[in-house]
């Protein structure tokens, strides 16, 4: 038998983003940034304060204009010109503020600017049905109601339902902006819960944290900024805890990480 191991075929991620540049004015704030995101895994995006975690975001959803780069989408070259087209695409974002409406229920809130039915009717059935589908195939339990207003819900019953409200679209790949941030210990549970559901459907999942407990318990892969490029991006169950906090805090670890000064013309 021989002894040489054969190499899986190799999958072409969800989202790939090939040199990637922002600036605002003189500022050069993202550089040559190259990231994969893979269908079934999360891919956790961290780095300090002023790292380029939400500049990175931004350019994803359409919301700032990358100067160069490539962006990929299920292995074709895209152009996200807005949000709505990182929309079409199946790109959703969950930002940290939810972006959810205290004075309607559930349903209203999944399917705000969404409206089924026509103008002047809506098809009140079919998004109540909709929503419920969703939350189940989500195993989502916390909810007792569809109808629930948005303003009786706990924190990680609002985080929940702004999850639950990016994957109702047919999402391929879905970015969380800090999830369990200003959570209690069982909402976070909950809500990491939920995130390793999100890769377990087969959405690429990409998760904005600064709680490295968080990162290590769900994350595939760990994608580390610094100073806005890319320090490492490697397999979690890879690097250490400490490893991961020595590249926030300095972009490398040992031989680990962003070229030292000294060898970087070399």
């Amino acid at each position: 038998m021989s002894g040489t191991a054969t190499a899986e075929p190799a999958v072409e991620p969800a989202l790939r983003l090939d040199g990637l540049n922002k600036s605002f004015g003189p500022v050069h704030v993202l550089h040559d940034i190259d990231l994969s995101v893979r269908a079934g895994e999360v891919t956790a995006l961290v780095g300090d304060n002023g790292a380029g975690k939400s500049t990175l975001v931004k350019c994803i959803a359409g919301i700032h204009a990358a100067e160069s780069g490539t962006v990929r989408f299920r292995g074709e070259p895209v152009h996200i010109r807005g949000p709505a087209d990182a929309a079409d695409l199946g790109i959703e974002v969950v930002y940290q503020d939810l972006a959810l409406a205290d004075n309607l229920d559930i349903v209203e809130n999944m399917f705000l600017g969404r409206e089924r039915g026509s103008p002047w009717l809506l098809d009140e059935a079919a998004m109540e049905q909709a929503a419920r589908s969703t939350l189940a195939s989500l195993s989502v339990r916390t909810v007792k109601s569809v109808r629930t207003p948005v303003s009786s819900l706990s924190g990680g019953q609002r985080q929940t339902v702004a999850i639950a409200k990016s994957v109702l679209w047919d999402s391929s790949v879905v970015l969380l902006d800090e999830p369990t941030a200003a959570l209690g210990v069982a909402q976070t549970r909950q809500v990491l819960d939920l995130v390793r559901r999100l890769a377990d459907t087969g959405l690429g999942v990409v998760l904005i944290s600064h709680n490295m407990a968080d990162v290590f318990e769900v994350a595939d892969r760990i994608a580390v900024l610094y100073l806005g490029r890319v320090a490492a991006e490697v397999p979690a169950r890879d690097v250490t805890h400490g490893q991961v906090v020595e590249l926030i805090t300095a972009g490398r670890s040992g031989e680990l990480g962003l070229a030292r000064p000294d060898t970087a013309a070399l």
